[in-house]
């Protein structure tokens, strides 16, 4: 990992409660989206269930708005553009199964500071969500059951690092429970993901399947996304907006790795099961999702696997071999190779997660299952605390092995998927 990621410091973020705003995605319980707002953005108006406001240290905004007298989401989009005076362009699609329009913004506002016109720019996301309310009805009768539609305004000064960060925003949108762990619907318009290709493995005469074009969609949500980071470098965020950066990526590449997970996975549970060490009791062994013998047998296995790859810095760039890059042809950086490892795992229903440093720039593998070794303390995604197994990938060593140089856990990061 290069400088930069070296440079990360502590974060100092003010919390607000209406939609469990935090160090993690915002999610709606009213509606049931969520989304991941890069650090720094404030509540700063709304009614606290259809409509919000938020600004960033940056001087951008984000409005979102949830509506239910709509007829469709181009209809939306259309009212969206005339509210705005909006001079860009509007792009329809079909994003999951679901009717969405992406919007080109550029429109000027009056009455800014010495009574000038201020031009703004970015990105509108109109899309329907999964979630179906109810509104009163009028006549007085049973309530009307509606399928709503969220519109997602991401707009700042028009300035070209600014970009990024308003795509990140919208791309991070989850209509509902089935947009979990599939690429955002920005990336999946810009880089549709085309037919399905079978490709070889690395290190291993195993196929498996990918879209064609997986891989540079993975490229391009990894270069945005460190472009993101990059505004924090020397913000007291920066550690929180590290946190995202992993979170984005391994939204992204989780169903793109789907098929090569599931070939691997088979491939290992072919193997005869080790016996069980210290680590989960026997009857916490039905929340891993699978047998406890065989959770430790492929986390072993994919570790073994990815230890075997080319190790690879760029340090001129993004320092980080996007995942379907490194699965096919077998190269990364740690913390590439401990996203990789983590995946593998949450595909088999084994829970992971990954552990990063600043101060020793290097990144290891988290997974909740049995077995000797070093553990770091972190709490999960419904906030239940864990003793983390650690992997380390860029050493041939067994799982929980580390250096003596890696084992203060001060000096550790945890970072949790869910």
């Amino acid at each position: 990992m290069e400088d930069m990621k070296r440079r990360i410091l502590i974060p100092v973020f003010a919390l607000v409660t209406l939609l469990s705003l935090g160090a993690e995605p915002l999610y709606s319980p009213t509606w049931g989206f969520r989304l991941d707002l890069p650090e720094g953005y404030e509540l700063s108006g709304g009614d606290g269930k259809n409509r919000f406001s938020f600004v960033s240290p940056f001087g951008t905004f984000l409005d979102l708005a949830v509506y239910t007298d709509k007829d469709s989401v181009l209809l939306l989009a259309e009212e969206v553009e005339k509210k705005l005076a909006n001079r860009g362009q509007k792009h329809s699609f079909t994003y999951n199964e679901k009717e969405t329009v992406l919007i080109d913004l550029d429109f000027t506002t009056q009455g800014a500071p010495g009574g000038r016109n201020a031009r703004f720019t970015g990105r509108a996301l109109c899309i329907q969500l999964e979630q179906e309310g109810r509104i009163t009805n009028p006549s007085g009768g049973e309530a009307q059951r509606v399928k709503p539609l969220l519109a997602a305004i991401a707009y700042g000064p028009d300035r070209p690092e600014l970009r990024d960060l308003h795509f990140s925003i919208l791309d991070s949108i989850e209509g509902g429970e089935g947009d979990r762990r599939l690429p955002g619907a920005i990336t999946e318009y810009l880089h549709p993901r085309g037919i399905w290709k079978r490709e070889k493995l690395a290190n291993s005469p195993l196929e498996a399947f990918f879209r064609e074009n997986d891989a540079a969609a993975a490229r391009s949500v990894v270069e945005r996304e460190f472009s993101v980071m990059k505004l924090y470098l020397d913000s007291p965020l920066g550690q929180e907006a590290w946190k995202r950066f992993y979170r984005a990526i391994f939204k992204d590449s989780f169903s793109r790795l789907e098929d090569a997970a599931f070939i691997l996975e088979r491939s290992w549970n072919n193997s005869v099961p080790g016996p069980s060490g210290e680590g989960i009791k026997p009857e916490e062994a039905d929340r891993l999702g699978t047998r406890s013998e065989e959770a430790a047998v492929v986390a072993s296995k994919a570790l073994e696997w990815i230890q075997g790859f080319t190790y690879e810095r760029d340090l001129l760039g993004t320092d980080f071999v996007d995942l379907v890059t490194a699965v096919r042809e077998g190269r990364g950086d740690c913390d590439s190779r401990a996203m990789l490892w983590a995946i593998i795992l949450e595909q088999a229903a084994i829970p992971a997660a990954i552990m990063v440093s600043r101060e020793l720039s290097h990144a290891m593998g988290l997974a909740d299952i049995p077995g000797q070794g070093a553990r770091f303390p972190m709490e999960d995604g419904s906030n239940r605390e864990i003793r983390w197994l650690v992997a380390e990938t860029t050493a041939p060593v067994a799982l929980g092995l580390i250096g003596e140089n890696y084992s203060e856990i001060t000096k550790w990061m945890g970072i949790p998927f869910d």
